[in-house]
């Protein structure tokens, strides 16, 4: 018999891309301080808060194959964060016009029950074009990305914004790469198809 398989996210992203492998699947809020600690590394984050997150469900749910991930947008080593509104998001991407960042996409998959635990980070090579204030205007009134990291949404309008996508796992940058996913899912015991 196969074990429960939950989602430790309360994000809407990666809710939809678990729902393209077909696979019943609970969500639980994992309930995790996100803050970064004193000279903790983009990467760094990303891959401890996806442990963490799926770690904090699995302590709930043992019987379960937890999955936990982050994604922390790194301009060149610094950590940026949903912007939460308008203006910060504005100047997010004021900041990364014409510039290249890396959008650092972590997940964990835990079963304590099973002794399971398994962590991989994928990161994601996106180079921003040219923006200019009324582009950004524009695209922040249509799409309000204000719970994204780095402020823009690959899978809508904000294809717009980007010159290049440089990655081995394509749903990465949506927040959940789910080649990975599947991966350490079947080392859990998760028969996909």
């Amino acid at each position: 018999m196969q074990r429960p398989v939950i989602l430790g996210s309360t994000s809407r992203y990666r809710r939809a891309l678990m729902e393209r492998l077909h696979l019943p699947f609970d969500v639980q809020a994992p309930e995790v301080d996100e803050s970064a600690l004193p000279g903790e590394t983009p990467a760094a984050l990303a891959i401890r808060l996806a442990l963490a997150k799926a770690q904090a469900v699995a302590e709930r749910f043992p019987e379960a194959v937890v999955i936990g991930s982050d994604q922390v947008a790194d301009l060149d080593g610094e950590a940026l964060g949903k912007p939460g509104d308008h203006a910060r998001a504005g100047a997010q991407l004021r900041r990364m016009s014409g510039r290249t960042l890396v959008f650092q996409t972590a997940v964990a998959v835990v079963c304590r029950a099973a002794g399971f635990v398994q962590q991989d980070l994928a990161p994601v090579r996106v180079v921003f074009r040219e923006l200019g204030d009324d582009a950004i205007e524009r695209y922040l009134r249509i799409e309000q990305p204000y719970d994204c990291a780095g402020s823009a949404k690959s899978e809508g309008l904000g294809i717009a914004l980007l010159e290049a996508i440089d990655s081995d796992d394509p749903t990465a940058l949506v927040g959940l790469p789910l080649i990975r996913t599947c991966r350490m899912l079947r080392a859990a015991g998760v028969d996909l198809l």
